[in-house]
């Protein structure tokens, strides 16, 4: 794993990701505190577009596939290209700190990667924490995965899985759990944008502090004691993946900024999973802020479209 130490330096942030950084903070910061509330309120805000990510439009042709899962019914939200028979399938887990966030939140970049990929896009909507902590969210991502891998019409289609902060994580279990559990490994690629992987919190998350450029040490710590609930181990490989046997996994994007609390996680992921003989790329993008592809920037396109380039290559690896 190479990686040019420019990226890093503070002139090679771009004056537009610069000036976005300042602005971003400066809105945030005003806002009262997410955690004086409980997250049902904040979920209801958020679903009106007042939290710190652009909500987009939902799209007209999303429909919904109801399955079993281990606490209940699970929906899956299906994208499907506008023309001809899908080439794949990006099953997409959404991200929100475990505790916020749903399917239908991203629907304009699920659409553009049915556009670029000639991918069905699948995103579940797993149970959220505080109300339903591990192992239940994972459990519910899990199931999905078994039955897009057993039972859905897409089963015989490459298959890419990948999500964004919690939905990295999230992802990564679920290829584990699917190889260890299972004896699958069904996944032609991952790509992971942001992901937290160790809830003991990385050096760049512990040392973060208070900046509120969407994430601040203190949220990371309230999100990972929202998901784990009572007497959970964080240093559980199925807690956090990065202490994971991570041998048999596919090749696997990590997609991350350098002014992301989380950007020691996508760095230390990437060299483990190198180290046990999967294939990885990193890319790092100078001053990019926590899940800065959520944002109508230059260095979002390029991100987005090396996403979508992963995901391109890995339908060619499988079909």
């Amino acid at each position: 794993m190479h990686l040019d130490p420019a990226l890093f330096r503070d002139d090679a942030i771009s004056d537009e990701t610069r000036r976005f950084n300042t602005e971003k903070t400066a809105e945030l910061t005003a806002l009262p505190d997410s955690w004086s509330v409980p997250p049902a309120e904040i979920r209801k805000l958020r679903d009106k577009g007042l939290g710190a990510f652009p909500l987009p439009p939902r799209c007209p042709r999303a429909t919904t596939i109801t399955i079993d899962g281990p606490h209940g019914a699970i929906e899956i939200r299906q994208i499907l290209p506008e023309t001809g028979t899908p080439r794949g399938v990006y099953l997409h887990i959404h991200g929100g700190g475990w505790t916020f966030g749903a399917a239908d939140y991203q629907d304009d970049r699920l659409e553009e990667i049915t556009r670029t990929t000639g991918a069905a896009a699948l995103s579940l909507d797993y149970r959220l924490a505080p109300e339903h902590p591990y192992p239940q969210g994972p459990d519910d991502c899990e199931a999905a995965a078994l039955w897009l891998v057993r039972q859905s019409p897409f089963r015989d289609l490459p298959l890419v899985i990948g999500g964004e902060s919690a939905g990295a994580h999230l992802s990564v279990v679920t290829l584990i759990r699917l190889r260890d559990k299972h004896e699958l490994t069904p996944f032609a690629g991952a790509a992971l944008t942001a992901g937290c992987y160790d809830l003991a919190l990385t050096p760049s998350a512990r040392n973060w502090g208070t900046e509120k450029l969407i994430l601040t040490t203190r949220d990371i710590t309230l999100f990972a004691r929202s998901f784990l609930g009572e007497d959970c181990d964080a240093t559980s490989a199925d807690i956090s993946p990065i202490r994971a046997d991570l041998a048999g996994l596919p090749p696997a994007l990590f997609s991350v900024g350098t002014r992301d609390a989380l950007l020691d996680d996508s760095l230390f992921m990437a060299a483990r999973w190198m180290a046990a003989g999967n294939g990885a790329e990193i890319s790092v993008h100078p001053g990019g802020c926590h899940v800065f592809q959520a944002f109508p920037l230059e260095i979002s396109r390029k991100s987005n479209a090396e996403i979508d380039a992963f995901i391109n290559a890995a339908f060619d690896r499988a079909s």
